[in-house]
């Protein structure tokens, strides 16, 4: 008998599908990559692109069309595409858009990959996600969203710098919206066992106070605008996120990610999708974890909820 091979398709050759093809690739995520965009010229010639460099990466093979049997058969889709954010337009005229957009692809895409779990990594994900779960009739756990895994990176990446430790070693989630209202887990945050609020420092490191803290969590929520502002597009760290949530369902890990799911019961929270620690594996994600939270947390992912809600009914979802 032939080894079942895996097969990974990613919907939007842009900058964040093209880049999260290209770290599958080099991660050794899938056997195959597959790529999905309306611009035929453009997913042939990213295909090509690859295809020139697979002597260098783990086996794999890669294929694109403007045709979702592209897709056909796939274990893991990841929708990347998305409206560009046009100048003077609101974030929730940018939902209404995209939303148009994902009830014009998506069907197709079920239709073809019933059994795949589907990854929305598209902005702004979590209104995204929610209208993706009505448009597309999936049960929660197989289709969610991207949240805030890459802000949650970030969010690790800054603290370590200040601390003067590997980021391997600093473990601490972002949760709620993947956006202006989301919130650092500072109470469960730890570094190499010890909790971050109890953290002293290393010789010749500077203290680890709340100012700090107020610090690290605005710069993580301006993070995305300070590169967008320098470069038009974030796409090298969300391409590696979105590889590593799917590598952590095709490779059934067990892997706790803060990716935004449809939240019922979850502390009193329901009907909306936000990001919180949650189990990822080859079934999708159908496990939130009950990580402690503080009351200033509780009401910031409670304020989080409430946006996403009045978000979701001002557009009719």
């Amino acid at each position: 008998m032939r080894p079942r091979t895996t097969k990974l398709a990613i919907v939007g050759a842009g900058a964040v599908g093209s880049t999260m093809a290209y770290a599958a690739l080099m991660r050794g995520a899938a056997r195959n990559v597959a790529l999905l965009d309306i611009n035929r010229k453009k997913v042939d010639a990213e295909v090509l692109d690859l295809r020139h460099g697979l002597e260098f990466t783990p086996r794999a093979s890669v294929e694109g069309s403007d045709d979702v049997q592209v897709c056909a058969g796939a274990d893991v889709v990841v929708f990347t595409a998305g409206a560009k954010q046009k100048p003077g337009q609101s974030r929730l005229d940018l939902a209404e858009a995209t939303i148009g957009l994902v009830r014009s692809i998506l069907p197709g895409l079920v239709e073809v990959a019933p059994n795949a779990v589907y990854v929305m990594v598209t902005n702004p994900v979590d209104i995204v996600t929610y209208a993706a779960l009505k448009i597309s009739g999936l049960p929660p756990n197989q289709l969610f969203g991207s949240g805030t895994v890459l802000d949650s990176s970030r969010l690790r990446h800054l603290v370590a710098e200040h601390c003067g430790v590997a980021v391997q070693n600093v473990h601490a989630y972002i949760a709620g919206e993947h956006g202006d209202s989301e919130i650092p887990l500072w109470s469960s945050a730890s570094i190499g066992g010890v909790p971050l609020l109890d953290w002293r420092g290393l010789p010749g490191r500077p203290s680890f106070d709340a100012a700090t803290r107020d610090a690290i969590a605005q710069d993580v929520v301006r993070s995305a605008y300070t590169i967008i502002e320098g470069k038009g597009a974030t796409n090298y760290a969300i391409g590696l996120a979105g590889s590593r949530i799917a590598e952590a369902i095709l490779g059934d890990e067990g892997r706790v990610l803060p990716v935004s799911t449809l939240l019922e019961g979850f502390y009193g929270i329901d009907d909306v999708c936000l990001s919180v620690p949650s189990l990822v594996d080859r079934r999708g994600c159908d496990v939130r974890i009950d990580v402690p939270l503080s009351n200033d947390e509780y009401d910031g992912l409670k304020r989080s909820a409430t946006a996403m809600r009045e978000a979701a009914r001002r557009l009719g979802l």
